[in-house]
């Protein structure tokens, strides 16, 4: 039932992995040629584009979660559990996409210590305690070790989200430029 849902979680996230990748090439390059609107544009286009991606596959795994589960198993059991694990798959699909293209903005901006620490504080601190609760404490067992990742996936996007809202892109689109110039890393003696 796990194994069914990983690898259909984990091929769904090579779309948002592929606009994560685009965004991060983009917004380093405008940040760079000194665009902070450019870069501002493309973070929006790239949240928007994963919004509506995952928001249509979330929504057709959904109508289709009934026949979904023979994909993986012909024993009725499986299907059922897999049929009753869809709605968490789906909200995997749409908050793993958004932290993904997420991550991704914010290594073009170039705060890869940022993203780091972002997953440290969503996994760690929120993610795999919500795990634990779910899957031991309220004997929900691979239901609510996937809450956990669902959970912590989400506070993840949620803390990017807020770190690439407040981002001055006129500051960094100077700081790239000056990078740029001077060969020095993002992150070396420099603050948000």
């Amino acid at each position: 039932m796990l194994n069914c849902s990983l690898s259909s979680d984990s091929l769904h996230y090579t779309i948002s992995f592929g606009i994560s990748v685009a965004a991060s090439t983009r917004i380093s390059n405008e940040l760079g040629a000194g665009n902070p609107q450019a870069a501002q544009i493309a973070t929006l286009v790239s949240m928007l584009i994963a919004l509506v991606e995952t928001l249509i596959a979330s929504t057709i795994l959904l109508c289709c979660r009934h026949v979904f589960g023979y994909a993986y198993s012909s024993e009725n059991d499986v299907v059922i559990k897999v049929t009753r694990m869809v709605p968490l798959i789906c909200l995997s699909f749409i908050t793993d996409g958004l932290h993904g293209v997420a991550c991704g903005i914010v290594r073009g901006i170039g705060w890869q210590h940022v993203g780091a620490y972002a997953n440290l504080a969503a996994y760690y601190l929120v993610g795999i305690p919500a795990g634990v609760l779910c899957g031991f404490v309220l004997k929900l067992r691979g239901e609510g070790l996937w809450v956990g990742m669902v959970v912590g996936s989400g506070v993840q996007m949620l803390l990017l989200s807020l770190v690439i809202a407040f981002t001055n892109w006129k500051k960094q689109a100077i700081k790239a430029r000056e990078r740029m110039l001077h060969g020095t890393l993002a992150g070396e003696n420099e603050s948000f």
